[in-house]
């Protein structure tokens, strides 16, 4: 007998950032929880996230999402002033963020979020530890992916 899932546990990816892995070498990645308000987990529920612009910034102690535009529903309350782009703080361990203001200050790192999705109910973002690209090394990293379709082209070719 198949298993019935949860309402709550909606599993699965909200949305991705591409251009992160583009413009950047992701190093490390990380898992944050989000402090979200009620408008924006039910925007979120339909899908109407926008991660291309976003950035992560370390101030003091804490991790906070900047630039993320999630679009409110038209069904939202009145009386609720939405903000698309507000700043949204970052939960993480402790560790976690000493780590990452240690190579971020001291390392020249940068903070992208690499993708948002569903994980028990909750929202979750994905956030790289990244270097940027300089731009021979896109030029090279999209060589070497034509380079792999090719030869994935033609070893489909000389197996039929």
């Amino acid at each position: 007998m198949a298993e019935k899932k949860d309402k709550d546990t909606h599993e699965g990816t909200i949305a991705l950032n591409r251009r992160a892995r583009h413009d950047f070498f992701i190093d490390e990645r990380y898992e944050a929880g989000l402090a979200l308000l009620g408008w924006e987990v039910k925007a979120l529920r339909a899908g109407r996230l926008q991660l291309a612009e976003g950035y992560v910034v370390m101030r003091g102690d804490e991790a906070w999402l900047f630039g993320c535009h999630i679009t409110p529903l038209n069904t939202a309350s009145t009386h609720v002033v939405t903000d698309p782009t507000r700043t949204r703080k970052l939960l993480m361990r402790r560790r976690e963020i000493d780590h990452l203001v240690g190579a971020v200050e001291r390392k020249g790192f940068t903070l992208v979020p690499l993708s948002m999705y569903w994980k028990n109910g909750r929202a979750k973002l994905e956030i790289g530890l990244a270097r940027g690209k300089k731009e021979h090394d896109k030029r090279a990293s999209e060589k070497d992916r034509d380079w792999q379709r090719e030869k994935a082209q033609t070893l489909r070719a000389r197996n039929r």
